[in-house]
């Protein structure tokens, strides 16, 4: 956190962060439950970007392959997603694991 607060003043999302967002909060939207994480995954293969540039680019890059039909099928778990959290309450969904720290 405090590496990060000095690069994002005022702007750091967390649960202790200058915007707070709950720990564990539920994944609704296609960003938070697929992007990322596929982005992630392919982003920093070996050999890994050494330059914000070269991030940049990956990232453009790798957003650029991911095939129509993927998109659509995350796009259309929304919906579900939504009614289970609203069935659970807010509570966590069904296919979200957490690693005990």
């Amino acid at each position: 956190m405090n590496i990060l607060r000095p690069l994002f003043p005022g702007d750091l999302i967390s649960r202790y962060g200058d915007i707070e967002w709950p720990a564990r909060s539920p994944d609704l939207s296609v960003c938070d439950f697929y992007l990322w994480g596929h982005l992630k995954s392919v982003v920093y293969r070996a050999p890994s970007p050494r330059t914000t540039q070269e991030l940049k680019l990956r990232i453009q890059e790798e957003i650029s392959r991911i095939p129509v039909d993927v998109l659509r099928r995350a796009m259309s778990s929304v919906h579900d997603r939504l009614a289970e959290c609203e069935q659970r309450n807010g509570g966590h969904l069904e296919d979200v694991i957490f690693r005990v720290e």
